[in-house]
């Protein structure tokens, strides 16, 4: 078993200021892999005050400074990258494949892109031939990660607030903490001055809590859930600190009619890719009437030959939930999904032949309407709810009707009906037939899928503040 209670803070590993075990559960097996300790207030006020410390002088570096510690950062991180997919596979299920190509892939992606936002990215931008505006770093910033996607968000935060001179203290999921700690050797490999990048374990109603209020952040970036984010924001507002948000989603995977003969069959596998635990997951497949049944057919069958096991099996397949707490919350909203629509494949229990660890069966619903719980609710696991729609007016009502807006799909070979459809979905994203988005493009959400967008130049200036000088030239 893994013992890893020290924390990263001032450039040095450091015991807690005091004891707090915390047992890192592998959910393949439901047994204790690793030991971490959760911090205290003191632990929490030694990180920021060495963020605090170290913001004056790496404010002031230079961007070719910052860029060649981050281009070191991502030789180390593509040389230890089994490293860190074997990490992320013990922590929270991802299986060995999706770990290595995906869970560790999104990291060196998003390095990268930053690496090219930030290579023409001006910090001073004229206004006028005498005014000079100014872009500077916020300053000492919390990032609050979640556990389901661990190195994707971990690094659309730390890189770009570290690009652009602020200093940070990272928080890691408690749940899955084995991947920030593995990211905090890489940063000290790297050789960035002490203070620049802290880390420390602990929960949402402790160093969460304590980084969200505490006077000397001036910013927290969180991702997680809805929930978490309205809480977050309310402890962060008597300091009027910046509070970016990227939380929930329910995305609609809108299937007109002239769709691809596989959409149905795309839309469900991409529902069920880490065990559905992805805030963007088409989990609310809209089909047209005239392909609904084709559709439930072909989204059964796909849950039906889902391959479920245990992270360290080879090959495609999904893993098991993160957590107990995560398995019963599908568990239940499964049963209510029961007793509202018409089950077509999967249900309650562990699929056939595994009785331990947090498996949960793809599961699809038809004949749902958009008022039910499983319409509404974002499950986060293999769950799939399938809703007939006839008129395009229709869908889109249907895809706008819920209080989030991360991403929305769309399938239509028709390009004037896919650019209509598009501008009229209110969500931050917009994937349509299936194509990917480009390095760099902004990630985050409307309404209560969160503010602020990550990736890129958009997640550069997240971090800045601008300021306006007057009189910079001679008139």
């Amino acid at each position: 078993m893994l013992e890893k209670r020290d924390f990263y803070i001032n450039g040095e590993w450091v015991a807690p200021a005091k004891a707090n075990d915390f047992a890192v559960i592998d959910p393949s097996t439901e047994e204790q892999c690793a030991v971490i300790s959760l911090g205290s207030q003191a632990d929490t006020d030694a990180a920021v005050g060495a963020a605090r410390a170290a913001f004056d002088s790496w404010s002031q570096t230079s961007k070719e400074e910052r860029t060649k510690l981050i281009e070191k950062l991502a030789e180390i991180y593509d040389a230890r990258q089994e490293e860190m997919a074997q990490a992320m596979s013990m922590e929270m299920g991802a299986p060995i494949e999706l770990s290595r190509n995906q869970q560790v892939g999104a990291g060196s992606w998003h390095i990268g892109g930053f690496l090219k936002a930030f290579e023409n990215f001006s910090f001073d931008r004229d206004f006028t031939a005498t005014e000079k505006t100014l872009l500077e770093p916020i300053g000492v910033c919390a990032l609050i990660t979640p556990w389901n996607w661990p190195m994707n968000q971990i690094i659309l935060k730390a890189i770009p607030a570290i690009a652009t001179g602020c200093t940070v203290v990272l928080k890691p999921s408690e749940i899955a903490p084995l991947s920030g700690l593995l990211f905090a050797e890489f940063i000290h490999e790297a050789g960035f001055p002490a203070g620049v990048f802290n880390m420390l374990n602990g929960d949402g109603p402790g160093v969460g809590s304590q980084l969200s209020v505490h006077p000397e952040v001036d910013m927290v970036s969180f991702t997680g859930s809805t929930r978490a984010g309205i809480a977050i924001s309310k402890a962060a507002a008597d300091t009027l600190k910046r509070v970016s948000l990227e939380l929930g989603g329910k995305g609609a995977n809108i299937i007109f009619e002239d769709a691809h003969p596989k959409a149905a069959k795309s839309g469900a596998i991409r529902c069920f890719r880490n065990s559905g635990q992805s805030c963007n997951a088409p989990t609310r497949m809209l089909v047209h009437k005239s392909r609904y049944d084709e559709a439930v057919e072909m989204a059964a069958d796909v849950a039906k030959n889902t391959h479920v096991g245990p992270a360290s099996d080879e090959g495609q397949h999904i893993g098991p939930v993160v957590s107990e707490a995560q398995y019963n919350k599908i568990q239940g909203l499964i049963e209510v999904g029961m007793s509202e629509a018409r089950l077509v494949a999967g249900g309650l229990g562990r699929p056939d032949g595994l009785n331990r660890g947090y498996y949960v069966k793809p599961t699809v619903f038809a004949d749902v309407n958009n008022q039910m719980t499983i319409a509404r609710e974002e499950v986060f696991g293999p769950v799939l709810s399938i809703i007939p729609f006839e008129t395009e007016e229709e869908a889109i009502a249907i895809a706008n009707d819920t209080p989030y807006g991360l991403t929305n799909y769309i399938q239509t070979e028709d390009t004037d009906k896919r650019r209509r459809v598009a501008r009229r979905v209110r969500s931050g994203m917009v994937e349509t037939n299936g194509s990917g988005f480009a390095q760099g493009s902004p990630f985050g959400g409307y309404k209560q899928s969160g503010n602020g967008r990550e990736g890129g130049v958009y997640g550069l200036e997240e971090f800045l503040e601008v300021k306006a000088v007057s009189g910079w030239a001679a008139e």
